[in-house]
């Protein structure tokens, strides 16, 4: 009943249109992103205030090119406008946002809009970058045609939002009353079909026209009950009769409709802005077969240079103030079991990850950059080119570069691929990409293995590791698409957004949220799991009570734990305190550098983690040779690059599945993938006689 009290807005268009950018601008910090009922894609949604004050409910749908629907995404932003999500009533209003510039590309989308019944506010986006093409809209004629409010906006600086509002904000909205029109014969069929549907009547209309346009396969998979499929093919078989092909009378008729608005409302002023644009221009450079590259590898090796440059003097500042803190309470605490718990357990675990923020935001910093310039399209675009002597296309690599940041929302973006099995291969590789819960390994484990080395160094091997993970996708996919998963290789259709200035508020404002779930989980799994390994290697204590610190960390369930797999792992060059940390970092990657904390600070609450560095320098085998030797941090690296050591990314590849199959099959080809690699490396640099 609460919802009820508010207005339910819905907005939708084509992607890189602006529609997150008009989001956040409505609803700035009041939002909150979940999965829709059923279903795992995501689910966007957020409250602003409308030009009376009144509250609203805005939901950002998946972008879409049609409701005719090739992708899951697609399919969710059709299902919700038409009222079939369980538990989601369908939107009292639609904003849809179109690209100004582009506007005979954004209008088709529109005329599906209108075809709806459910009040429509268009909100023609971009018209600055439109001007800068020497376009012209005239803005009253399209409204008059459209018959709905348009509202001219540039997003980015928020032009057009108070309008916007106003807008969304009438009372009470009227409907559409104009849309393409198609023959009679189709319609007098729409007409008949939309009786027989189980749809509302508001509905029925459009779910009769998306019936009519399901080619064989569709109808298959459409589990239709035998009345309405015989209905359905009945009435496709009298529009062939009359000559009119029932899956593109429709298409035909909104391109024409959009054709006849685009003639009468856009003008284009003068003769010399129809040559190169800026955006063109730099086309020819980073879209160039060989600049092109060159581009991508040089943006990619900047990133990882700040990544160490800017992110080092916060990093100082955290890692001191956690250091304080645990001197602090250690010194007003009696020493003993407590004590050894707050400061060992959960701020040596907890704290031992929070060091690593800086470098995470500034990885998403750039992926913000990259994806609100238009920049990231590119990179797909020059990546088809690879992606396809594997078998996939370009638009495979978007999910793989979302993965540098995390696995999770890489999986989740495979929703946009057409075909399932290009899906699942996709869904496969993306964990291979290093993500950045990966980086406090890599970190950690450059400063053991080359204490003075430069930033220009470090930021070399960390690319090297990012790689390593990006070409073992490559050929893992090359493999599934021979053997498990073989299928043609897609033709890539991309659009090219123009570039754009990025909007460092929005950019900040994923920032803030990447931040918020990082620290929530370091306040909630990785502080349960420091508790747990805490305990693990504090209990049960050694009889002697004069025991060193090895001595008992040996006899704890942890150490045993360790000593049962050290046969296991020893060929790659690990010891059971490595094979400790392997082993708790499967619930989340990062955990290693925790793990590790506790069992080399175990009784001494005063040491950084430069410290921790230095112990793990010092660490000596039983023979008395150093453990952690250049070739065993490789080889520890080179394991992480390639493991599945993410348990919130198995529950993720379950739900995008549907079932267990995949995400076992994953860990297994994953862990052995990564066994085999670490042991080429160790036992490779061995014969070659590296140490």
């Amino acid at each position: 009943m609460a919802e009820a009290l508010f207005r339910r807005v819905a907005i939708a268009g084509n992607p890189n249109t602006g529609k997150s950018t008009i989001f956040n601008a409505l609803t700035g910090l009041r939002q909150k992103v979940g999965n829709y009922p059923g279903v795992t894609v995501e689910k966007k949604t957020g409250r602003f205030f409308g030009s009376h004050g009144e509250a609203m409910e805005l939901i950002d749908l998946p972008g879409s090119y049609s409701l005719q629907v090739r992708s899951p995404d697609e399919a969710v932003a059709r299902d919700l406008l038409l009222g079939r999500v369980a538990g989601e009533p369908r939107p009292d209003v639609i904003i849809t946002v179109v690209d100004a510039s582009n506007l005979d590309r954004h209008l088709y989308i529109v005329a599906q809009m209108l075809e709806l019944g459910i009040p429509v506010v268009v909100a023609l986006n971009m018209v600055d970058v439109a001007e800068a093409r020497g376009l012209s809209i005239d803005l009253l004629e399209l409204k008059e045609r459209l018959g709905v409010p348009v509202i001219p906006m540039v997003a980015s600086n928020a032009t057009g939002i108070i309008e916007l509002k106003q807008a969304v904000s009438r009372t009470p909205l009227p409907k559409p009353e104009r849309r393409a029109q198609f023959p009679i014969v189709f319609e007098t069929e729409i007409a008949h079909l939309a009786k027989l549907t189980n749809a509302p009547a508001e509905s029925a209309r459009m779910e009769a026209m998306l019936l009519l346009s399901l080619d064989e396969q569709g109808l298959r998979d459409a589990n239709l009950s035998p009345t309405l499929y015989t209905a359905v093919t009945a009435g496709q078989t009298r529009l062939r009769g009359a000559g009119i092909d029932p899956i593109s009378a429709p298409v035909d008729a909104r391109y024409d409709w959009v054709a006849t608005m685009c003639s009468a409302v856009v003008h284009r002023r003068g003769e010399d802005n129809e040559g190169l644009t800026i955006s063109d221009r730099l086309d020819m450079i980073l879209t160039h077969k060989v600049w092109g590259w060159v581009a991508f590898v040089a943006m990619m090796s900047l990133m990882f240079v700040c990544i160490f440059f800017l992110a080092e003097p916060i990093m100082e500042a955290i890692n001191g103030g956690m250091a304080a803190l645990g001197n602090w309470i250690g010194s007003h605490m009696a020493e003993g079991d407590l004590r050894s718990l707050i400061v060992d357990g959960i701020i040596g675990g907890v704290g031992g990850m929070v060091v690593f923020l800086p470098q995470i935001l500034i990885l998403f910093f750039f992926l913000g950059i990259l994806e609100d310039s238009g920049y990231m399209a590119r990179a797909a675009f020059i990546m088809d080119r690879l992606m396809s002597r594997v078998g996939l296309h370009g638009k495979s690599f978007v999910p793989m570069l979302s993965s540098f940041a995390c696995a999770i929302p890489g999986v989740m973006a495979t929703r946009t691929i057409e075909s399932r099995k290009d899906r699942l291969v996709t869904i496969l590789v993306a964990p291979l990409m290093s993500c950045s819960a990966r980086l406090p390994v890599y970190i950690v484990m450059i400063a053991v293995m080359l204490p003075a080395a430069g930033a220009l160094q470090r930021a070399g091997i960390m690319l090297g590791m990012y790689a390593l993970g990006l070409i073992a996708a490559f050929v893992m996919a090359w493999v599934f698409k021979k053997t498990l998963l073989k299928s043609e290789t897609p033709m890539l259709l991309l659009e090219l957004p123009p570039y754009r200035a990025p909007i460092i508020r929005g950019i900040a404002q994923r920032m803030w949220e990447r931040a918020t779930i990082f620290l929530r989980r370091a306040g909630t799994v990785i502080l349960a799991l420091s508790i747990v390994l805490w305990a693990l290697l504090t209990y049960p204590k050694p009889e002697n009570p004069e025991a060193t610190q090895s001595e008992a960390l040996a006899h704890s369930i942890g150490g045993r734990m360790g000593h049962t797999i050290e046969p296991v792992i020893a060929p790659l060059g690990f010891d059971w305190k490595i094979g400790i940390g392997i082993v708790a970092s499967f619930a989340a990657r990062e955990v290693f550098v925790g793990t590790m904390g506790q069992i080399y600070n175990i009784e001494d609450a005063d040491e950084d983690n430069e410290e921790l560095r230095e112990q793990m320098r010092a660490e000596k085998r039983p023979d008395g040779s150093p453990l952690f030797t250049p070739l065993v941090c490789l080889s520890l690296m080179v394991f992480y690059v390639l493991a599945m050591q993410c348990v919130s990314t198995v529950a993720i590849v379950r739900r995008e599945t549907g079932g267990w199959t995949w995400p076992l099959f994953q860990i297994a080809y994953m862990t052995a993938l990564a066994y085999l690699g670490s042991l080429i490396v160790y036992q490779g640099g061995k014969l070659l006689g590296f140490q």
